[in-house]
């Protein structure tokens, strides 16, 4: 028997070997891709900094000019660390949001619980501006929570179905988004302001403090979304079979939900609404590795990565030297594919 036909045990179902060989050399492609993608977000600005000396910078190289590592490291780094980690989190979640309503049109921004955490954001940064910059992660994640549970307490009918949750949730969205727009509206024209460019989606100006904050989110929910991989792929398969396999459904999608917010919560306060990354990712990781979510979860958060660290190097050199937030650039290119995608649904 072929090596490539060797198969090992999931705790839901094998998986083949040779999807075990594909993952890590996409992730390592996509890895080469984001890493070349953020030296030359580095590299570019009103400064321009040589590639090479980006990277001898970054390793702690000197390169004889001593504005480099204030521009790189101070100005630039945190910034583009900041947009690989928000597509990361924006990705995953959006994965888990696919697979707990087994629709591949499912995404945070589109279901309300983006639209939960940008009320509480937006209400902070116009009504509480003097609050440190460490409680919006918090805000964001309580309004991407409370818009998860309403969802989940209004689909509830002796159990959740998927089409109720994303029905639901797409009414929580207008409602979310209702009040956002009427805090903008009688908000002060300073914080108002900062709203905007926030709800736009964008990166501009990130500092070490506003991607330290956004890390610890990282670090404990991204392990818990890998930790319940078993758990995604039995929801994947439907509810019946899932419960044929031992899974308790409507507490592990309750659980997942609460993830799917803890991330997408995380990366809307600190760089507003980048939208459409949660659909995209995920579709582009199936296409490259299948959907067992071992492999499809990683893959989808580097490809995430990717996403809004490229769409954040063309907001800011198309126009130069005017930029443009990355969660315009993204909008421009997921409203296209979720329009595909709606048009391959219904011929299917």
């Amino acid at each position: 028997m072929k090596t490539d036909a060797i198969i090992f045990r999931s705790k839901i179902f094998p998986i083949s070997f040779r999807l075990k060989k594909r993952v890590p050399i996409v992730l390592l492609i996509l890895f080469v891709i984001t890493l070349t993608a953020m030296v030359m977000n580095l590299s570019f600005g009103e400064y321009p900094i040589p590639p090479l000396a980006v990277v001898q910078t970054i390793l702690g190289i000197d390169t004889g000019n001593p504005d480099y590592v204030f521009v790189i490291n101070t100005l630039r780094l945190p910034r583009t660390l900041t947009a690989c980690l928000v597509g990361m989190a924006l990705a995953i979640s959006g994965t888990i949001m696919q697979s707990i309503t087994r629709n591949p049109l499912a995404d945070p921004g589109i279901i309300g619980i983006n639209a939960g955490a940008s009320l509480a954001a937006v209400s902070l940064i116009v009504l509480l501006p003097s609050l440190p910059v460490y409680i919006l992660p918090l805000a964001a994640f309580g309004g991407a929570l409370m818009a998860s549970l309403l969802i989940y307490f209004l689909a509830w009918d002796k159990g959740t179905h998927p089409v109720r949750l994303i029905l639901i949730g797409i009414g929580i969205a207008a409602v979310a988004g209702a009040f956002t727009n009427l805090m903008v509206t009688f908000g002060d024209i300073y914080n108002v302001s900062q709203a905007l460019v926030w709800l736009a989606g964008s990166v501009y100006g990130r500092s070490w403090e506003q991607l330290l904050s956004l890390l610890p989110w990282l670090m404990v929910f991204i392990p818990l979304a890998l930790a319940n991989t078993p758990q995604l792929n039995a929801l994947n398969l439907g509810e019946e079979i899932a419960k044929g396999l031992g899974s308790k459904v409507e507490w592990q999608r309750s659980f997942l939900l609460l993830i799917s917010a803890a991330l997408s919560g995380a990366a809307v306060a600190t760089a507003g609404t980048v939208g459409f990354v949660g659909l995209i990712a995920p579709h582009i990781a199936r296409q490259l590795v299948g959907n067992i979510h071992e492999g499809l979860i990683p893959v989808a958060a580097m490809t995430g990565a990717m996403i809004v660290v490229i769409s954040d190097f063309l907001g800011r050199i198309l126009f130069a030297p005017i930029e443009i937030p990355c969660g315009i650039i993204t909008a421009v290119i997921g409203a296209p594919y979720f329009v595909y995608l709606l048009v391959r649904s219904r011929r299917k």
